[in-house]
């Protein structure tokens, strides 16, 4: 019962979140006087195709507690995501808690990044890597 308080929180939150950002979509980022979304926000089975709807380019996380390679790509993302605020919505999702969408995608080795752009899984990147390439990896999206 607790979880699914939670959860629900979680999805009421995100929503909120994302209706700030369609507002701010039309360049009225000055007048709202609200900034971009500047950390990764925690998606879950039940939120994830809305933050993808909602975002022209969303970056996945795919982690887990236990995975090490997880723990060190975690800062990384965190820089990417204060960096690109606005441009990229970078996102966390925990395949142990949320194990419908790592089936959905095929999700068999963590950390996986799914990129998306404009609704559509555009690449999957899987292991951790130097935060140059990544960041190269990730940033060509914007073009």
């Amino acid at each position: 019962m607790e979880d699914e308080d939670l959860e629900r929180i979680r999805t009421r939150k995100l929503r909120e979140m994302i209706g700030k950002f369609r507002e701010k979509k039309d360049g009225d980022e000055a007048k709202t006087g609200e900034s971009p979304i500047t950390r990764p926000v925690e998606v879950g089975d039940a939120t994830l195709g809305e933050v993808i709807q909602s975002h022209p380019i969303v970056v996945i996380d795919c982690w887990a507690p236990w995975c090490p390679p997880c723990r060190i790509l975690s800062p990384i993302i965190e820089e990417l995501a204060r960096e690109y605020a606005g441009k990229i919505l970078f996102g966390k999702l925990n395949v142990d808690e949320n194990q419908g969408t790592a089936l959905q995608y095929s999700i068999m080795s963590i950390p996986t990044l799914l990129i998306f752009k404009n609704e559509k899984l555009v690449d999957r990147i899987v292991g951790a890597m130097p935060r140059n390439m990544l960041e190269q990896r990730i940033t060509r999206y914007l073009r």
